[in-house]
């Protein structure tokens, strides 16, 4: 047996099934995505006029769902020094799900990068594809040992922080992931574009069930948008980019920001060549998967 199985087996204890499912998972990743996708799909289909149909989702989304996070603080995440271990009793405004809600990175500065299998899962992708991030050891060793034909490699900080930013010139967004078979904890960070995302496309399912108005496996990053109008010159860019609809433009052509669309990401803000755009934490339901603030926050609860 590989050390890095021995490492998940020791992480999950006596939830041997997780650590079956965590081996399962990884090792069988694209296969595993586009299962799953297609199965959300026919429920979808068949089922979503039903309860049953939406209670399914949510049981997945407990089980499975992501933090979108900006540039600032995935930089600040893969530029960690030291082991940063926090929940899930102190995490319930940053990932507010019952399961998967540890915030753990040990060994940050270890790290591996290896193909999507959303976008590799899909006929017509986008590229590239090598975006996938781990950050820590138990993770990012398994996938060094076990996932070689996801064309898997070790890398540094730097590389991980330029994968992370050309993502981001491209329109793409960031998402930390958060998996009871992955030990509740994050350290799988992704770059998402709209069109080849599995977890983008089965929010936007969820959503379009009958009975999953309020479903969602993506929570917000913890930051709103503030407008300056008198900066704005009314270029469009801005809903243009949004992969969530929560700009569009009016008769005249000026942004019409909606709040509860938003998910916080951050490219409106970077794409705006007026600086019309900032992010803010106020009035965000959720707080931000900003290290800094975490480990202050910690600090003062201790």
């Amino acid at each position: 047996m590989k050390k890095s199985t021995k490492n998940i087996i020791k992480m999950h204890g006596w939830r041997v099934d997780r650590a079956a499912h965590n081996y399962i998972y990884f090792v069988f990743y694209e296969l595993y995505v586009k299962v799953f996708l297609g199965a959300g799909r026919l429920v979808a289909k068949w089922f979503g006029s039903l309860k049953a149909s939406s209670w399914a989702y949510r049981m997945v989304f407990n089980r499975y769902h992501a933090k979108v996070i900006t540039l600032g603080d995935a930089t600040k995440i893969l530029s960690l020094k030291e082991d940063l271990i926090i929940g899930p009793d102190r995490t319930e405004r940053i990932i507010p799900f019952k399961l998967a809600n540890k915030i753990i990175l040990k060994e940050p500065e270890f790290i591996a990068v290896m193909d999507c299998p959303c976008r590799t899962s899909r006929e017509k992708h986008c590229e590239p594809v090598n975006v996938c991030i781990a950050v820590g050891r138990t993770t990012a060793e398994f996938w060094l040992e076990h996932c070689q034909k996801y064309n898997v490699r070790k890398i540094g900080q730097g590389e991980a922080l330029k994968i992370v930013r050309d993502a981001r010139d491209r329109g793409c967004i960031n998402t930390a992931w958060f998996k009871v078979a992955t030990g509740g904890r994050t350290g799988v960070i992704c770059s998402c574009c709209s069109c080849c995302c599995g977890g983008l496309e089965g929010m936007r399912i969820a959503k379009s069930l009958k009975y999953g108005a309020e479903l969602s496996n993506m929570i917000p990053s913890g930051y709103t948008v503030i407008y300056d109008a008198d900066k704005c010159d009314t270029c469009g860019t801005c809903a243009k980019v949004c992969m969530f609809g929560a700009i569009k433009p009016d008769e005249n052509g000026n942004p019409v920001y909606d709040k509860s669309a938003c998910m916080g990401c951050g490219v409106c803000v970077e794409k705006c060549q007026g600086a019309a755009r900032s992010l803010s934490t106020d009035f965000a339901e959720e707080y931000p998967l900003d290290i800094d603030l975490i480990i202050e926050k910690a600090g003062r609860d201790a």
